[in-house]
């Protein structure tokens, strides 16, 4: 008998040759059984709303049982932008009519790349970004340039330099406690940021998905609220932080006819967000005492932050550069000495602990001895314990 081959599938350009996703491959290593993960910024589930979220959803089920199984509008349900408009108008004056819903922030970026980018354009983010935008711009033909950065963030001069030299399609940047490095963009270095856009004329795609984890003080204020910023930006945000991120809802704050282009884009990709979710975020958020939750989980991660910022200290090279994040989910690791922390990952899994190599964050020319490690899932005396097995893992790394 025969054996036929199996049918080979065309694939597209853009997916030929990838054999593994950087997200992917975060998640499983997340699930591994006996591993402490600090890979995946993974919120403590013990810290969950459960009975305000259950309420939500019979609330919708109770009352527009009908309306929750039926398809709707491409740009979200009314009182879900109604609400999302309310929290962005605390610094950026906002009406329902210029908020496109999404399937949390993760689709949104990808719906802006639909919208904006032609395969060749060049985007420019910051050195390092997040791996998932990296993914979401690549796949739709998009050139990144990294931004170099600093202790405050994106560096103005650098980012002028650079728009004059590639004039690219916009600039990605996560200004409040950024993913991966945990750095928040202070009130001045904003300032100059946005005065190089205007000057440029460069457009902004603002992610804020962690401005409201801030640990001290109040939640800053994004870019897109200085005066003049508004018209030029994409501003994403999302639910995850907030209630949960298994509720996949986020939205994107724009101005004029990008609006219609982005709800275009949006409905190619998934038609509509799901209505049941949409509408029980929107009865969330009207009814849930939302600031009474991020007062309760701020000082635990602030806590947890503390812990693995001393952890590490005692146990990285003495020349180690570790950020301090003062809100947010990650902290960001510089190891040096030629160290690739791909080829160390492996022996901290034997060790039975996991953190994400530097280099998926990078458009290009990685710093292979970087790491992020996420602080919220756990408490101080776990993170004392992964800490020390990141220790014993170096080690081994070291003898090779």
């Amino acid at each position: 008998m025969s054996t036929l081959e199996p049918f080979s599938f065309r694939i597209a350009d853009r997916l030929r040759g990838v054999d593994s996703s950087p997200v992917r491959d975060l998640l499983e290593v997340v699930s591994k059984e006996g591993v402490i993960s600090f890979a995946g910024g993974v919120p403590d589930p013990a810290y969950f709303e459960v009975d305000d979220v259950k309420a939500a959803y019979e609330w919708v089920f109770a009352n527009h049982p009908a309306r929750a199984l039926q398809y709707a509008s491409s740009e979200g349900e009314l009182e879900l932008r109604e609400q999302a408009a309310r929290r962005v108008s605390r610094h950026l004056p906002t009406t329902a009519d210029q908020v496109q819903v999404t399937t949390g922030s993760q689709e949104g970026l990808f719906v802006v790349a639909q919208a904006l980018v032609n395969p060749g354009d060049v985007i420019l983010v910051e050195r390092p970004t997040y791996l998932a935008a990296v993914q979401a711009f690549d796949l739709n033909g998009a050139h990144m340039v990294g931004v170099p950065t600093d202790e405050h963030g994106v560096v103005p001069e650098e980012l002028e330099r650079l728009i004059a030299e590639h004039s690219p399609t916009f600039v990605y940047l996560i200004p409040s406690f950024q993913n991966p490095s945990g750095i928040c963009m202070p009130v001045e270095r904003r300032r100059a940021v946005a005065d190089v856009l205007l000057r440029t004329g460069a457009a902004l795609v603002e992610d804020d998905p962690y401005g409201e984890l801030c640990y001290t003080g109040e939640p800053m204020a994004p870019i897109a609220s200085l005066p003049g910023m508004s018209a030029q930006t994409i501003l994403l945000n999302s639910v995850s932080k907030i209630i949960a991120p298994g509720v996949r809802i986020g939205w994107m704050r724009s101005e004029g006819p990008i609006q219609f282009t982005l709800t275009v884009a949006k409905q190619a990709i998934g038609l509509q967000s799901p209505v049941p979710d949409q509408l029980a975020v929107a009865r969330y958020l009207a009814t849930a005492d939302v600031e009474a939750h991020l007062e309760r989980v701020r000082p635990v991660y602030a806590e947890r932050a503390r812990a693995m910022y001393a952890e590490l200290e005692a146990v990285l090279p003495r020349d180690a550069h570790i950020t301090r994040p003062y809100g947010g989910m990650f902290l960001w690791v510089r190891l040096g000495h030629g160290i690739d922390t791909a080829r160390l990952l492996p022996f901290a899994v034997e060790e039975g602990v996991a953190f994400v190599p530097g280099a998926s964050f990078y458009a290009h020319d990685p710093d292979e001895s970087t790491m992020r490690l996420s602080f919220v899932t756990h408490a101080p005396d776990v993170i004392h314990e992964g800490v020390q097995r990141l220790g014993r893992a170096l080690a081994r790394y070291g003898e090779l």
